[in-house]
């Protein structure tokens, strides 16, 4: 079921992919254990309260603020769309109901539309299936 979208294909292509780069990074982090992972050199430390011998590595990632970033340029029409194909990749609405998913996500949009997709943990799966489904 094909469908016309406000959206360019390049668009969507590229929330997916900035998606699961957000993805990847959040799984990676404590996988490999780097993230917020504290060294202390032991010959600088003193009895006082001072971070001398304190390390922090800092990772920096921007992979999530692109994303929302992306989202946020989107405008209603759009957001209510790609909010609509996730639905749909979710399973929470089939093909044929787009036109009602895209109604009902611009009906229910009370907060940041970045901050709800970003948050979505298959964002990016959910984002290709609903794109498959709607043969796009």
């Amino acid at each position: 079921m094909a469908v016309d979208l406000s959206l360019t294909p390049e668009t969507l292509r590229m929330l997916v992919q900035k998606g699961r780069a957000a993805a990847a990074t959040l799984e990676d982090g404590f996988e490999d254990g780097r993230d917020r992972e504290v060294e202390f050199d032991t010959d600088t430390l003193q009895d006082t309260h001072a971070h001398d011998g304190l390390a922090e590595e800092e990772t920096e990632d921007l992979s999530s603020e692109e994303l929302i970033e992306l989202i946020n340029d989107l405008n209603v029409d759009e957001a209510a769309e790609v909010v609509a194909i996730v639905w749909i990749g979710r399973g929470d609405f089939d093909a044929a109901d787009f036109p009602q998913a895209v109604e009902d996500a611009r009906e229910r949009a009370v907060g940041s539309t970045a901050k709800y997709l970003a948050g979505m943990p298959l964002f990016a799966d959910h984002l290709e299936a609903g794109l498959d489904a709607l043969e796009l």
